[in-house]
């Protein structure tokens, strides 16, 4: 029994230092098992920026980039830069693949399509640009806004693409004809982040207003509101379920809401400057996030305990792979990391 006891404790030990974590959160082992399998190939990931916090460099002539995001089959990388391009790298050999040029001034956001066939961006040029993956070519153009167009999203089934922009409005678009179908006026403050829900009926965003609003798209209404942030709402996502809305503030906390009873659930603490973004892992199961504090962040949503923080300077985008067992992050210096 004495024998068994200190396996135990080795084990229990070894774990704790993959995670980063102190001992005193542990109140039983049946915890630790629990969670140790359930996290068990992503802090194998991780476990490697330990050691040398970045596992890969992706190597390109950047300048300050804005946003990185995989792709659906977690395979490559789409970034948005300063130099007024979008670039796809293959994340096996850190390799750029194609770059996508065409944009007439900073390219704030890109994201690939849910079938990773079409990646759309958008810029300080007030347009939205639709590209094909494979070649790289601009195959349409998205024209409304009167201002820089600071975020885009496919929506779940790919055939919609929301916007926002410095003009304070949101739009939604048709990927097929490239037709405005909606624009969502009344704000009087930035807009900082949309995106449709799941099911593609609403519309989440956050503001410097330091609210977040969720829309009814066949209405072009507000459904409701969330408050409780005490600063600007950098960010505001819906989980894959559809169930929670996860948000990320200037006042240094990350929420969870519950979107049925539109109330706060959550509240994650440790971040010690503004959050410029929070985001749910596609399983649920973990929020990443990062900000000015110039640390990355994982977060045990059923627990609300931060489960790893990964230290780099001047972060301006971050996103988890699909499979929930590699994060990539992008500077202002115009380097690319892979971690994991």
């Amino acid at each position: 029994m004495e024998q068994t006891k200190e396996k135990i404790e080795i084990i229990i030990n070894n774990w704790c230092k993959l995670l980063s974590i102190d001992l005193g959160w542990i109140d039983d082992f049946n915890m630790i098992i629990s969670r140790y399998v359930q996290f068990i190939c992503f802090v194998n990931k991780l476990k490697l920026s330990q050691q040398q916090k970045n596992s890969m460099e992706l190597q390109g002539k950047l300048n300050h980039i804005f946003s990185v995001r995989f792709s659906p089959d977690g395979t490559k990388i789409v970034s948005s830069s300063m130099d007024r391009t979008v670039q796809i790298w293959n994340i096996a050999s850190g390799k750029e693949i194609k770059k996508c040029e065409g944009h007439c001034d900073w390219v704030y956001d890109a994201q690939f399509s849910p079938n990773g066939k079409l990646i759309a961006s958008c810029s300080g040029d007030k347009t939205i640009r639709l590209w094909n993956a494979k070649s790289g070519r601009e195959i349409k153009m998205f024209e409304g806004h009167s201002s820089g167009v600071t975020k885009v999203r496919f929506s779940p089934d790919g055939n919609r693409i929301v916007s926002c922009s410095n003009d304070k409005t949101i739009r939604v678009w048709d990927v097929k004809t490239e037709e405005e179908i909606k624009i969502i006026e009344g704000y009087t403050n930035w807009i900082n982040d949309v995106q449709f829900s799941p099911n593609g009926q609403m519309i989440v965003s956050s503001s410097n207003d330091n609210t977040i609003i969720v829309w009814d798209i066949k209405l072009c209404k507000k459904a409701y509101e969330l408050k409780g942030h005490l600063d600007f709402v950098t960010r505001a996502q819906f989980s894959s379920n559809g169930c929670f809305i996860v948000s990320g503030s200037y006042d240094k906390t990350i929420r969870i809401w519950d979107v049925q009873s539109k109330k706060e659930t959550k509240r994650l603490k440790g971040h010690l400057d503004a959050v410029k973004d929070a985001k749910f892992s596609q399983d649920d199961q973990i929020v990443v996030s990062y900000s000015h504090d110039k640390t990355i962040r994982l977060w045990d949503i059923k627990t609300g305990n931060e489960m790893q923080k990964l230290e780099w300077d001047k972060i301006t985008g971050v996103d988890i792979s699909p499979d929930g067992n590699t994060i990539v992050s992008c500077s202002d210096d115009g380097t690319i990391q892979i971690w994991g």
